[in-house]
């Protein structure tokens, strides 16, 4: 009796572990779905999307008093009913007018740069958990969120700036050349506002609690900037505070790029006002927050969304 033998296929044997399936993946050239990409594909992901960003910013923007029957004056009065209120509580209450030439000009300008920081740090905040299903429905570099908040409140200080003009011209304070510094002034704030934006994203992104918790923040950073009084006066003062405090004041960000701002501005703000190696300061914490900051956020772009 002849017997049939069947002939036998090899097959691939099953995979016994993670290692052997993360070479079986690899041989057949799959990848991760999600996976983080490198630094330099990112940034090409995020120049690519740079049209998104900036329409998304425009479109909240123009949603942001959509509902307000002034519309986009608010973006104007926002802010100037603040150093009305400021002007009222700290110059004319508290008498810090006294002691600060041109007042007026000097409050509106620190309100106005102060305005555009603090909220650059809190929209941050929110910038992913307030987004979640954008972030869950489509695949983008999720920096695209943070950076677009922040030139959304780039493009309202213009229209405060606009007003700000008008306020220094009302009050003696001319066009002149060195107007120009502004400019740099103002771009470097900007590098400083996206990296910080970029930090608390992602802080934002793992602990939403931290959005309750920044307006505390803000109010104390806002206090010791000198957006309603000069920190350079304390160093001539008697208040009994150390020189090192004073020094650490006067060089924290939040009062440089304030100072910056109102050395370009105002003919009466000198040179001895802003702190020693101000432009450095300036450039430098412009560059160190956005290249940590942006460093910091990518390091977790594949977590954004997943929980």
């Amino acid at each position: 009796m002849s017997q049939t033998i069947a002939p036998t296929h090899a097959t691939p044997p099953a995979p016994g572990n993670e290692t052997d399936l993360a070479a079986l993946a690899a041989r057949h050239g799959l990848s991760v779905s999600g996976a983080r990409p490198t630094l330099t594909q990112y940034v090409g992901q995020l120049w690519s999307r740079r049209h998104f960003i900036t329409t998304f910013a425009t479109a909240k923007l123009t949603a942001q008093y959509s509902q307000a029957k002034l519309g986009q004056i608010w973006q104007i009065m926002t802010p100037l009913l603040n150093a009305i209120v400021y002007f009222f509580i700290f110059g004319v209450l508290l008498g810090t007018k006294r002691n600060i030439p041109d007042y007026v000009p000097f409050l509106v300008t620190g309100v106005f740069i102060w305005t555009y920081t603090a909220n650059s740090v809190t929209s941050g905040t929110r910038a992913i958990s307030s987004n979640q299903g954008l972030v869950r429905a489509l695949h983008f570099p999720r920096a695209s969120l943070p950076l677009s908040l922040v030139l959304q409140q780039l493009q309202q200080l213009f229209f405060s700036i606009c007003a700000l003009v008008i306020i220094l011209v009302a009050f003696g304070q001319y066009p002149r050349f060195h107007w120009v510094l502004a400019i740099p002034a103002l771009a470097c704030q900007s590098l400083f506002c996206a990296g910080v934006s970029l930090i608390m994203a992602r802080l934002g992104a793992k602990t939403p609690d931290i959005a309750q918790l920044m307006p505390f923040i803000i109010r104390v950073w806002m206090y010791t900037s000198g957006v309603m009084w000069s920190v350079e006066k304390l160093a001539s003062g008697h208040q009994g505070i150390p020189d090192w405090v004073v020094m650490a004041l006067r060089c924290q960000p939040g009062a440089v790029y304030i100072d910056m701002m109102r050395f370009a501005l105002i003919d009466s703000f000198h040179s001895n006002q802003i702190p020693p190696h101000a432009w450095a300061l300036t450039l430098g914490w412009g560059l160190l927050f956005f290249v940590g900051g942006f460093i910091y956020f990518w390091r977790a772009e594949e977590s954004y969304g997943r929980g």
